[in-house]
């Protein structure tokens, strides 16, 4: 794919404030290549989810509307996939896509409120990968129940403070391990799906091919499955996240769209080949991680075990991989005076450290209340999922503006119109995904954004002349509006996670 990189320009809000060049690593060279990038967007997209994935998707939706909301999705991810790859390439100077992207397209605040939206969807998708990691092991292991009672969590601990610390060690050492780990999780994925290709049944697979019922009509049941299908392709911006730390900024675009594509094929062949073992109430009913279910009927017990073992597996390299994230989501925005200058500090070996510190923790607190909470793991995710949907909106609407208003492709009208295209397909998909969450997830969003804004604001006390804006205001009062309201609901009982 061509990236006329000769066009590319550095298209950075003229009002924006110089960034920050105190403490941070401005001279640091580029160290994670092609193969590491795309392990860290495989590996932070192939967590516990795909593990999930059979269960997941028939709980609430038939083959045809499974069919129907994978051709959605692919269509949708592959738009945001090429969005991220055409930003990248475009504008190599801008840092962190994620963060960078919102604030040049609706100033500091925006951006602020991307990052920290991405952050929080980032650690709490560490806490679900935690709890399905000990629910995992007590396969093997009963003491560890369903993976949040008082022995998960203490073993959870174990796991999330050894992998800060190795973390400390050195960022391509932690992008070296995703990468074994990646590879070791892709293996029983292959031997699953080679398996159920050999004992696929087409009758069993067209049995109520579009629902009962009980399903609801099959828009209903496409729209149940939209929160499953993103949550396992949440970490598609993983490259863009790290453009920084990239030893060639083209390697950020590629890493992307090959990431993305090797994916896409093993997600939509473990839940599609799996309705060809069993019928979709037998999925629905299964016990998560649901894979093991599938394989164990269609080879023994033996089965189980493998995909219990291989998700074990998957598990610790997407923590690995989230948790390098979660870090880098908040550290780049330090740079541009967004974010409290505390998280500015990094080890001896270029980590991090104090962004690090802040992620685990809070971490720590969401497995603490796991013990006191009746949240399930789906519930978790879905509010993982809501939590990004803004800033995947933001990438898309920026990406929309950037080619509607020309900057960086003078000369070159055909570019031009295909990148708005694909720019309008991923804006009108985010926007689905937000009607398909409904309301519920969008308002306990809120109350987690609602925070972030008190730290916004502090920060602004320490730069002169960089009040709020109007429009700034007016989202100020959206968000605290709409986390008051969630939280008289929640008060009253009529909302819960």
């Amino acid at each position: 794919m061509a990236t006329h990189l000769q066009d590319v320009q550095s298209v950075v809000p003229p009002s924006s404030p110089q960034p920050l060049s105190i403490g941070l690593r401005k001279a640091e060279p580029r160290r994670l290549s092609l193969s590491l990038l795309i392990a860290l967007v495989v590996g932070s997209m192939i967590g516990s989810g795909i593990f999930s994935l059979p269960q997941n998707m028939a709980a609430s939706a038939g083959a045809g509307a499974i069919l129907i909301g994978w051709l959605i999705t692919g269509v949708g991810m592959l738009s945001l996939a090429l969005v991220y790859q055409t930003l990248s390439n475009r504008l190599p100077a801008m840092d962190n896509g994620v963060f960078a992207y919102a604030r040049a397209l609706g100033g500091d605040f925006l951006g602020f409120n991307s990052a920290w939206g991405y952050w929080i969807s980032a650690w709490i998708g560490n806490v679900s990968y935690l709890v399905i990691l000990f629910a995992a092991l007590s396969y093997f292991f009963p003491l560890f129940g369903e993976g949040n009672n008082k022995a998960a969590i203490a073993g959870a601990s174990v796991v999330l403070w050894s992998l800060h610390w190795m973390i400390l060690r050195g960022m391509r050492t932690a992008a070296r391990a995703n990468a074994l780990t990646t590879v070791a999780k892709v293996v029983p994925l292959l031997l699953f799906i080679g398996v159920l290709i050999a004992s696929f049944q087409r009758e069993t697979f067209m049995v109520d091919f579009w629902g009962t019922p009980a399903l609801g009509s099959t828009l209903d049941q496409v729209k149940s499955t939209m929160l499953v299908t993103v949550w396992v392709f949440i970490g598609i911006e993983g490259a863009s996240v790290f453009s920084a730390r990239a030893a060639e900024r083209a390697n950020v675009g590629r890493a992307t769209v090959i990431g993305f594509v090797i994916t896409l094929i093993l997600l939509i062949a473990v839940s599609l080949l799996s309705l060809g073992i069993l019928r979709q109430p037998e999925l629905a009913a299964l016990k998560n991680p649901s894979m093991a279910g599938v394989l164990e009927a269609a080879v023994g017990p033996w089965g189980a075990v493998l995909i219990s073992i291989g998700l074990i597996i998957s598990v610790g390299g997407a923590l690995l991989a989230w948790t390098l994230l979660a870090a880098e989501s908040v550290f780049t925005p330090v740079k541009e005076k967004v974010m409290p200058i505390t998280l500015a500090e990094e080890s001896t070996r270029s980590v991090p450290a104090n962004a690090l510190w802040l992620t685990n923790g809070c971490i720590q607190l969401f497995l603490l209340l796991t013990l006191y909470s009746s949240a399930s793991y789906l519930a978790l995710i879905s509010l993982a999922t809501s939590m990004i949907l803004l800033p995947y909106l933001f990438s898309s609407v920026y990406a929309l503006k950037l080619t509607w208003q020309g900057e960086t492709y003078a000369g070159h009208r055909a570019l031009q119109v295909r990148d708005m295209a694909i720019a309008t397909v991923a804006a009108l998909y985010c926007g689905w995904l937000l009607y398909a969450a409904g309301p519920k997830y969008l308002l306990l969003s809120a109350l987690l954004y609602a925070p972030g804004s008190l730290i916004y604001l502090g920060t602004l006390k320490t730069r002169q002349g960089q009040p709020l804006s109007g429009p700034e205001t007016g989202v100020l009062i959206i968000i605290w509006a709409a986390a008051i309201y969630a939280g008289r609901m929640l008060w009253s009982g009529t909302l819960t996670l």
